[in-house]
């Protein structure tokens, strides 16, 4: 499948910048399944620095705030191939040894409520994917998908006390609890194309679990699915923290509004071939 993509992220500054750094990760990666075929990124208010690959591997853009500025927007447009790996990303790679994704962060820690969900999680006959399945079914009923409940800083533990949450919650509870039962799990930012929208207003959020002869495979919690070609893996990490779009510091102002404009669309046959 041949998705287009155009992601825009636009953040105003309550007063003029002084001075600011923002590291972007919003290039995909090239893994087993996807192959980027073009990617472009501009910004206004706002200049290159650095590129490089962090310890993940995920593809890491450097920008520093124009002084003065008051508002940034960064653009990102381009095509990615993606095939169908029934979520099977395959073996480890990175510079972080894989026992390192069997660690919890502040994000995962689970609590009482968490543990109390992986007590119900049945071990399945068709073996560890099959379990895996389970777990994220069980986070499905104890967690509804509810958008504005919950925050970036927001830990897996507290939304599954809450009930409710959104994609990222439900990955953070998911890689808590496949951590818990000694599964090395992380956390996966990206992009979906949605069945019935072209235009969406956030990237999505899954999670991943190694499997012995497997290795990495993917479980989006929210659609209880596994990644097919609809999905784009752009950062990989820990938790949140290590693959969030954007993140960074500034001085003399606070971020006052951020606005997301996304659209991921299939690109037909006959569009490939003008």
């Amino acid at each position: 499948m041949r998705l287009s993509i155009r992601h825009t992220t636009r953040y105003r500054f309550a007063q003029p910048v002084a001075h600011g750094i923002q590291r972007l990760r919003l290039t995909p990666k090239e893994t087993q399944g996807q192959k980027i075929l073009e990617w472009n990124m501009d910004f206004e208010g706002a200049y290159e620095q650095l590129s490089y690959d962090d310890q993940n591997f995920n593809h890491v853009t450097l920008v520093a705030v124009e002084e003065g500025t008051q508002e940034v927007v960064v653009s990102c447009n381009g095509m990615v191939h993606t095939e169908d790996n029934h979520g099977v990303i395959g073996h480890h790679a990175g510079h972080l040894p894989l026992w390192a994704f069997l660690g919890q962060t502040p994000l995962t820690k689970p609590g009482p409520k968490i543990k109390s969900m992986i007590a119900e999680v049945e071990r399945s006959e068709d073996g560890m994917v099959g379990t895996l399945h389970n777990l994220s079914s069980v986070i499905r009923d104890h967690v509804a998908y509810e958008t504005g409940k919950t925050i970036v800083t927001t830990t897996g533990e507290e939304a599954a006390v809450a009930g409710h949450g959104v994609c990222q919650d439900h990955a953070h509870i998911f890689i808590a609890a496949a951590r818990s039962l000694d599964i090395p799990a992380r956390y996966v930012s990206g992009y979906l194309m949605m069945n019935d929208r072209i235009d969406q207003e956030a990237t999505h959020a899954w999670a991943e679990a190694f499997v012995q002869g497997l290795g990495w495979v993917g479980f989006d919690i929210s659609n209880g699915i596994s990644p097919d070609p609809r999905y784009v893996r752009v950062a990989t990490g820990r938790d949140y923290t290590d693959a969030a779009p954007i993140t960074g510091i500034s001085f003399g102002s606070a971020t006052e509004d951020l606005t997301v404009d996304l659209a991921v669309e299939q690109q037909m046959e006959e569009q490939q071939q003008q």
